[in-house]
């Protein structure tokens, strides 16, 4: 027979579950801009959310539309990594701060033959709110706090025979992230045999 749940051990669950719904947003939100997922990204905010990122300020559908052909025509591919994240509830409302770290690959500048690497760091800092019993983004600021460029090193595509066999980055839904069920498209091999 399984023991009761103490109402705090109980209080304690509902707010893990709590956090990990608002930590869910903050991946969807990476995930959509990553993988150009407008959906993806417009579900981690509430339809009348508000953003501000660098010269961008007004509801989230026009950061995207913003966002997109930046991302779009000046990269190959972005990350956008979280980091620590604190979150302090107030019943139906809550304030979050997120480290994040943002990865570019960028084409070479005209009349230059690499690739260069720009990150970036700063923080989300969020205001969630539960409506429906649903947690999502109602007000975001996006406080950049560095940038620079790293020098790239190649990736090892072309010394590698087969490396890209399995599937390659993209930004759509042809990414392998996105298969359901997810298989590998090789049969398994032992390279070192």
């Amino acid at each position: 027979m399984a023991a009761e749940l103490s109402p705090e051990r109980l209080a304690r669950l509902e707010r893990l579950a709590d956090l990990e719904e608002v930590r869910a947003c903050l991946l969807r939100f990476c995930r959509g801009m990553d993988r150009f997922d407008r959906d993806l990204y417009l579900s981690a905010f509430w339809p009348d959310a508000e953003m501000a990122a660098g010269p961008y300020v007004g509801d989230v559908a026009g950061c995207y539309d913003w966002a997109m052909p930046m991302h779009r025509d000046w990269q190959i591919l972005t990350h956008h990594s979280i980091l620590n994240n604190t979150v302090d509830f107030a019943g139906d409302s809550a304030h979050s701060e997120t480290y994040y770290i943002f990865v570019a690959r960028n084409p070479p500048l005209p009349g230059a033959d690499k690739e260069t690497l720009m990150l970036a760091g700063g923080r989300y800092v969020d205001r969630f709110e539960r409506r429906g019993g649903e947690w999502k983004i109602a007000l975001r600021t996006n406080v950049i706090e560095w940038s620079g460029d790293v020098p790239p090193v190649p990736l090892p595509f072309g010394d590698v025979p087969g490396i890209a066999d399995n599937g390659v980055s993209a930004r759509d839904k042809s990414d392998p992230s996105y298969a359901r069920p997810l298989v590998n498209r090789r049969a398994p091999c032992n390279p070192g045999a």
